[in-house]
């Protein structure tokens, strides 16, 4: 693979969430892909009006290339429990609102999950690239990881509700793994191992 090869492996993410971008950056950079948020190139952020992870995935990623003429990269992900028939879902961003912080959406659940006996839990994540807006073949990959909801918080790393995702395999919640730790197990490092294969089989990269 020549440089000039190399150098056009860019994705813009169409995510500005600081987090999802570190964890992303981390993942893709032994492929050498450059990945960049949509506001870097002053690009809103799509509307996810969808019920699911697949469909939100899907605008996000065909927006951000459409705005921008990169190939674009959006995940969807959130937590889904089962005692409360798969919510927060699609909205765990903003389970208690549209700005609704972490420990805002945190309260929020377990005020829901309070006195429920079954705190099963799993966070699901679609990731999707498109060459285009109008790209016919989207690179789709998903990934699940499965742990249970805990009501005392435990670690300051990661984000969302990972403090409160209690994995029982390993005795810790998900706020308490360093990065890579976390990236070989997580839904997300799943996902995107998944679709990096994709983008090596299909893309050539």
């Amino acid at each position: 693979m020549d440089n000039d090869a190399i150098a056009q492996r860019r994705l813009l993410l169409a995510s500005d969430n600081p987090g999802k971008l570190a964890e992303l950056r981390a993942l893709l950079a032994p492929m050498g892909v450059r990945v960049e948020a949509q506001g870097a190139l002053g690009i809103r952020g799509a509307e996810e009006p969808h019920g699911t992870f697949v469909e939100n995935a899907l605008a996000k990623a065909r927006h951000a290339a459409r705005a921008s003429g990169w190939p674009a990269l959006a995940d969807d992900s959130g937590l889904c429990c089962l005692a409360l028939d798969g919510a927060p879902g699609v909205r765990s961003a903003r389970y208690a609102g549209e700005n609704a912080t972490d420990a805002q959406n945190n309260a929020r659940l377990l005020g829901q999950l309070a006195g429920s006996t079954d705190r099963r839990a799993h966070y699901h994540c679609v990731v999707v690239a498109m060459h285009g807006g109008d790209d016919p073949e989207p690179l789709i990959a998903d990934g699940r990881w499965d742990g249970e909801i805990v009501d005392v918080p435990q670690g300051s790393g990661g984000f969302g509700y990972d403090p409160h995702f209690w994995i029982p395999g390993l005795g810790c919640t998900a706020a308490t793994l360093d990065a890579h730790r976390k990236n070989r197990i997580s839904h997300r490092g799943i996902a995107m191992r998944a679709l990096a294969a994709l983008l090596r089989e299909r893309w050539g990269w």
